[in-house]
């Protein structure tokens, strides 16, 4: 009667899987930004646990070194410089632990005290990582459009083994 597969003489072209069409093209649009929003959030709580753990093996490591230092008689800028080196080593440690481009991420520490390793005084060290969103080129993430995770941990220093 004037049919043939897929056109209907009487009304123009069926709509014979037209639904499953609509289904994939909804479903682009919904799987594709949770996909995205899956990775970024991945990135940005993996550099979260980077700059919490990286902090605090900063801080712990400077403080170790520091103190040995000074105990085999070190002066305090030799013992800072140490100290400083070993903060960094357990900083990129923890970065490659969670993956986070160590060119991303700054490391500062500092003392309640001076000298730095006097019993009873602190050590700070402030973890800042820049995690770029994915997908975006480098030129728009250094303008800005970067999600940035910073920790910091304070470690004491002792009084026990005190040669001075």
């Amino acid at each position: 009667m004037g049919e043939e597969a897929g056109f209907d003489t009487r009304w123009g072209w069926d709509d014979t899987g037209g639904a499953m069409v609509e289904f994939l093209a909804i479903s682009l649009v919904l799987i594709v930004p949770l996909i995205y929003l899956v990775i970024t959030l991945g990135l940005v709580q993996a550099a979260a646990y980077a700059a919490e753990g990286a902090a605090r093996d900063a801080a712990r490591a400077s403080v170790l070194v520091g103190v040995e230092a000074l105990e085999n008689g070190a002066t305090d800028g030799d013992a800072g410089a140490a100290a400083q080196a070993r903060a960094e080593a357990a900083l990129s440690v923890a970065l490659a632990d969670f993956a986070v481009d160590p060119t991303q991420a700054d490391l500062a520490t500092s003392c309640s005290a001076n000298p730095c390793f006097t019993p009873g005084s602190d050590v700070t060290a402030r973890v800042t990582i820049r995690v770029p969103l994915p997908g975006v080129p480098g030129f728009v993430s250094d303008a800005g459009l970067a999600v940035t995770i910073s920790s910091e941990s304070t470690m004491p220093v002792d009084s026990l083994g005190d040669g001075r």
